[in-house]
């Protein structure tokens, strides 16, 4: 689940951040003489760390967060309000480069969330497909099967097959099996996830397109090349309906079915869908 964060405006860093940091003032000189209030503290910190987090400011939140860990430390805290500012430090330092420090804060935040229940355990099982994919990509594969399998156990459980959140485990188990060396396990995964995009999003959704793609490469891995081609042409003709929106998608797309062509000695169809492509391209 990559974060999708747009760039704040002048305004909400002007007021929103000091006026958080007045919140986070007030509330560390109240518990200097109230102790009891650290709480308080804590969601004024994450509230902080937030503010900052969206102005671009990383050293910033990581700090605040931190901060806000260290004071709930030695207190009793509501499970919900200590398990937030996990799931935030977790995710700051992964999107940040700083995958292997993410890892124990995401583990912590696991825990807190599915031990508080009800809705909570679907965050839980959204984390764990974040750590899945954390641990995919330092080569951990058995840790991140784990993870994705109890994350879709979960949200089968709580929103039943016919979901995206559940065709999109599907997808990254695909992905990582693929990853792992596995492509028959890859390509019944990207199966089962691009039936659930079928019935959940309909036929010309792109994410459909990624899952028809998707499939494609693992057929090609099997030598399955005519089915291959067929999900790759699915997968372009799909994007093509959505140009010029999904022109990078269709253009990345289109560049892996030419170079499965001239791999599998189609250079006539290389060629003649390298110009079908140049031409969609240019008319964008």
């Amino acid at each position: 689940m990559p974060e999708n964060s747009s760039q704040p405006s002048a305004s909400s860093s002007d007021s929103v951040i000091p006026a958080a940091r007045a919140v986070v003032e007030a509330q560390r000189a109240a518990v200097k003489e109230y102790p009891g209030k650290a709480p308080a503290l804590v969601r004024a910190l994450q509230a902080l760390g937030d503010a900052l987090r969206e102005a671009g400011d990383i050293a910033g939140a990581e700090a605040a967060y931190r901060e806000a860990l260290e004071a709930g430390a030695k207190l009793e805290l509501p499970a919900d309000v200590i398990a937030n500012v996990r799931t935030n430090l977790a995710t700051l330092l992964d999107f940040n480069g700083r995958e292997t420090e993410s890892l124990p804060y995401y583990e912590e935040a696991i825990s807190n969330h599915e031990a508080l229940g009800g809705e909570n355990l679907e965050v839980a099982a959204q984390l764990r497909n974040n750590l899945a994919m954390t641990y995919k990509c330092l080569g951990k594969f058995a840790l991140a099967e784990q993870h994705y399998l109890r994350a879709l156990e979960t949200l089968e459980n709580r929103r039943g097959r016919s979901s995206e959140s559940v065709a999109c485990v599907f997808n990254n188990l695909g992905s990582l099996y693929y990853a792992a060396g596995f492509p028959d396990q890859a390509k019944e995964m990207f199966e089962d996830g691009l039936k659930i995009r079928m019935e959940v999003l309909g036929a010309k959704h792109r994410d459909v397109a990624q899952s028809y793609c998707n499939l494609a490469t693992a057929c090609h891995e099997l030598a399955e090349n005519a089915a291959a081609q067929q999900h790759f042409e699915t997968s372009l003709g799909i994007l093509e309906t959505q140009l010029p929106v999904e022109a990078s998608s269709y253009e990345a797309i289109g560049q892996d079915y030419i170079a499965m062509l001239e791999i599998i000695g189609e250079n006539g169809k290389a060629t003649a869908f390298q110009k079908r492509l140049e031409k969609a391209l240019a008319a964008v």
